[in-house]
């Protein structure tokens, strides 16, 4: 704990390991963001205008200044749950306060996952591109390919030692990137003059072409929720101060770019005004330094994917899937169902579009939804801490038309690639609303009954001989809530199902709780001896390992002497051996006789299908399957009271 909390205090190391998580994204936005914007105004007919070239300027260095700056690093970086970040943890402080908030959060959730398709696409094609400069016949798709499968294939080894080689790689990018941006500047300080609002302001409000220039612009901030979702990995102190050298180094880059078009006012969509400010005895180090960024940017999605995914799945906003961590390194996890989708997803991409440009009109129209979702969670986040409504007010109204100008601009891109965005946050939309309206539903059809009124049951089965014993110790995972209360189901599974005597019965409930790493339990002997009840509370990003929790728990309550865990067969007995445990999972299906509607039998058929698709319960619970039964019980029993029968006479 002591080295996270170092990590994470503002020091030189932490600025460093800032520079290589944090802003892969939005450092490699210089490579496309101009060219975005002036390949617009080129396809309209317009003439490279210096009031264009400062607009589109001023209206990336506000951008930056008010998206960035002021609502992410002033703002939501506040909004820290026990120093983690990210939206699903933002949605962990907020949850309670209204039930519709799912809605944003999984709305922000899936178009970060898409965005991870588009992002490392789009980097790593733009990167590469700038080899045609000196080579004009080399063939991009192929490489492209080749650097976006090695960069999947080496996530299910861990990044960690490639990792630290990430903050020196960025800290030359940016200071590059400054570099080269001044070369230009120092030739013609009237580019300065972007500076001043005025001239985005003169551009929105002229310009015809307004609002699909805003779709370019937006490209320029479409790192920024990255340094929401990197908090616990690099601390508050550590982006902040970061950020100012970033945020310099990156509007000097666009100021340069800025000065090259100024002189070039003959622009075509084949030239990209990043690589014109390279000097060309340098295009080839610039093109290398650009893709070990564009790499390092596209590593950063992944992760964020991963992490997103692993607390969806803890929040039952997502089936379960196989989590593995692959090294020591804080926060390193794999996914590899979503790594090799991630992987299919982004060679398809690379596929379709062939060139990065073509790429454009898909980027940045999934990221702006994730900023609406995190501008409705913010404000009620803000809420819950009391801040005044008239604060909130204007921090929405704010936002909200700036995210929703921004929203209509990218929106013109829909036929050019905006549409594959969305169709790919639609399918992921669809598995987490399927996945977590199921759960509702089934909720909605467990039936509990008071425990207490089978406490003398219980204890006369285990006692009873004429039983053949079951196992020793039998274990339930158990949903409700309450110490006082289980689901009729587990007691018909023990009374009548089979008869199943034990020697003790355990009932296991988990809580996931709104803050990330708590590891808590609380036992509570319900019957001394008989009936026992564990309920663990643990984070939202705790690995739900319940053989080995429930093992500990067994251990410690062995060794203070609260339970005896003797096999009572008389042979066993006399050695002390230990009894043997078996664990009991009920899995429901849906009968063909349910009442339920229309749409809430859609939505059961479409999760018992990602049921099937995903990992199993004892694997996903981390139990060994060999003891393991799994029983099956319908989700709706079907009563014999709603059925009218008549009996003929003989």
């Amino acid at each position: 704990m002591s080295s996270t909390t170092n990590i994470q205090k503002l020091s030189g190391a932490g600025l460093l390991i800032s520079l290589g998580i944090v802003y892969g994204d939005i450092g490699t936005s210089p490579l496309y963001t101009l060219r975005a914007i002036f390949n617009t105004v080129s396809e309209s007919g317009q003439p490279i205008s210096p009031m264009i070239v400062l607009g589109a300027l001023s209206c990336i260095i506000w951008t930056l200044t008010l998206q960035t700056t002021i609502k992410y690093v002033a703002i939501t970086l506040r909004a820290d749950n026990k120093g983690e970040g990210g939206i699903l943890s933002l949605y962990s402080l907020v949850r309670k306060k209204a039930k519709w908030l799912v809605v944003p959060a999984i709305l922000g959730g899936c178009a970060l996952l898409a965005d991870g398709i588009i992002t490392p696409s789009i980097t790593v094609t733009t990167a590469i591109e700038g080899l045609q400069f000196k080579f004009p016949a080399v063939q991009v798709i192929p490489i492209v390919i080749a650097i976006i499968t090695g960069l999947f294939i080496i996530q299910q080894y861990g990044t960690s030692l490639v990792g630290k080689m990430f903050g020196p790689i960025m800290l030359l990018w940016f200071a590059t990137l400054g570099v080269l941006g001044m070369l230009y500047v120092v030739q013609d300080f009237s580019i300065l003059k972007a500076l001043n609002p005025y001239y985005a302001g003169h551009l929105l409000a002229t310009n015809p072409m307004a609002l699909v220039i805003l779709g370019g612009v937006f490209l320029c901030t479409t790192g920024a929720e990255a340094l929401y979702s990197d908090l616990g990995h690099c601390g508050k102190k550590n982006i902040q101060v970061s950020w100012v050298f970033v945020k310099l180094t990156l509007i000097i880059n666009y100021l340069g770019q800025g000065v090259w078009l100024l002189k070039h006012p003959d622009y075509n969509a084949n030239i990209n005004p990043f690589y014109e400010i390279v000097p060309p005895q340098f295009l080839l180090f610039m093109v290398a330094l650009a893709t070990l960024a564009a790499i390092i940017a596209s590593q950063a999605m992944i992760t964020g994917s991963f992490t997103l995914i692993s607390e969806a799945v803890r929040l039952n906003l997502w089936p379960k899937v196989l989590i593995s961590y692959p090294s020591n390194h804080k926060g390193q996890i794999y996914v590899p169902s979503i790594n090799w989708l991630l992987c299919a997803g982004c060679i398809a991409v690379v596929l379709i579009f062939e060139k990065s440009i073509n790429m454009e009109g898909a980027y940045g129209l999934a990221i702006n939804l994730t900023f609406l979702a995190t501008t409705i969670l913010i404000a009620y986040y803000m809420k819950s801490k009391k801040v005044p409504m008239y604060i909130i007010l204007i921090f929405l109204v704010i936002y909200g038309a700036l995210e929703l100008s921004f929203l209509v601009g990218n929106m013109t891109k829909f036929l050019h690639g905006g549409f594959v965005t969305l169709l790919i946050g639609a399918a992921l939309f669809s598995i987490m609303w399927g996945w977590y309206v199921a759960r509702k539903i089934k909720n909605r059809f467990v039936k509990y009954v008071g425990i207490d009124d089978y406490f003398e049951l219980i204890s006369e089965l285990s006692e009873d001989t004429t039983i053949a014993k079951y196992s020793s110790q039998l274990v339930y995972l158990t949903s409700a809530n309450f110490k006082t209360e289980i689901e009729s189901k587990i007691i018909y599974s023990i009374l009548q199902k089979e008869p199943k005597r034990a020697d003790i019965y355990w009932l296991v409930h988990v809580d996931v709780v709104d803050e990330p790493f708590t590891r808590e339990y609380k036992v509570e002997f319900l019957i001394p001896g008989k009936l026992i009840r564990i309920d663990f509370k643990l984070g939202f990003r705790v690995e739900q390992r319940i053989n080995i929790l429930f093992r500990k728990v067994v251990e410690d309550l062995v060794a203070n002497g609260e339970v005896d865990i003797t096999s009572q067969y008389a042979s066993l007995k006399k050695h002390r051996i230990a009894g043997d445990f078996r664990f009991i999972l009920l899995e429901k299906h849906l009968s063909r006789f349910t009442t339920l509607n229309l749409y809430e039998r859609s939505i059961m058929m479409y999760y018992f299908l990602l049921k099937r698709l995903s990992l199993s319960e004892e694997r996903s619970f981390g139990l060994d399957s060999s003891y393991v039964d799994v029983e099956k019980v319908p989700l709706i029993f079907v009563s014999t009271d709603d059925i009218e029968l008549n009996r003929l006479p003989v």
